[in-house]
């Protein structure tokens, strides 16, 4: 039944009436849970940060389990690099360029477990069929670099997971069980990107970064409460229209 209801000299009928206050809600919860989401992103970043500046820790085998979760931290680890069974991530675009990101496998000494190291960024040729060279010396080192997930996609693709056949090895997504197969070793789940300060890098510009900042949070909550404001004005001019007629 869709009564009327009178509220301060005007009469508005009950469904539009409670239709308005649940759009409302919704809209001010959504509001609200966006600020919640910011504040609670500064303090991961805050986190992020307080990690960055963390003493730099020998990463070994022991660690590798618990590495993911020490989100750059700064490491050192021994071993060598796999020149045969490199890769390069496909579409990361710097300054406008389209390139690539090299992908290394690094085998640990005393271990058979492998990382890929993240030499750094170079730009793909106009002949996309003609792949940069991208050698390294297999020689025993210690580098030193920042532990991170790898880089992801806005839009997973079928498929993009799979590594061509050539080598280098062109690859759209890291997965890391997938390529562990290819390269015959367990790869961990996480990469290290090197220094900038390393050799055998390429150009190496790393940032704490998220998917979505706290100043972006806030920005969706100002369009929401903006949206909750009109839909109030809106109703308002449509009880005041039906009251007078």
């Amino acid at each position: 039944m869709n009564r009327k209801i009178r509220v301060k000299g005007f009469y508005i009928k009950s469904v539009p009436l409670m239709a308005y206050l649940c759009f409302l809600v919704l809209l001010l919860s959504l509001g609200n849970w966006q600020l919640t989401r910011s504040k609670e992103k500064a303090v991961y970043i805050s986190e992020l940060n307080r990690s960055a500046d963390l003493p730099k820790i020998p990463l070994t085998a022991d660690l590798i389990e618990a590495a993911k979760s020490l989100r750059f931290q700064a490491v050192e680890v021994s071993g060598r690099y796999d020149d045969q069974h490199q890769f390069l991530l496909d579409n990361q675009v710097r300054r406008g360029k389209v390139g690539y990101f090299v992908m290394t496998p690094f085998y640990l000494t005393g271990s058979t477990i492998a990382i890929l190291v993240n030499r750094g960024w170079i730009p793909a040729n106009l002949d996309r069929n003609q792949l940069p060279d991208i050698a390294v010396h297999e020689n025993q080192i210690t580098i030193s670099g920042r532990i991170n997930q790898f880089p992801g996609l806005g839009v997973k693709l079928k498929g993009a997971e799979i590594p061509t056949d050539t080598w280098p090895s062109v690859v759209q997504l890291i997965d890391s069980q997938v390529l562990a197969k290819i390269i015959n070793r367990p790869l961990a789940d996480f990469q290290i990107e090197l220094h900038p300060e390393s050799p055998d890098g390429y150009e190496r510009s790393w940032h704490i970064s998220v998917e979505i900042t706290p100043e972006k949070h806030i920005a969706y909550a100002i369009q929401w409460f903006g949206l909750a404001l009109t839909l109030t004005i809106l109703f308002v001019w449509y009880s005041i229209k039906k009251s007078n007629e």
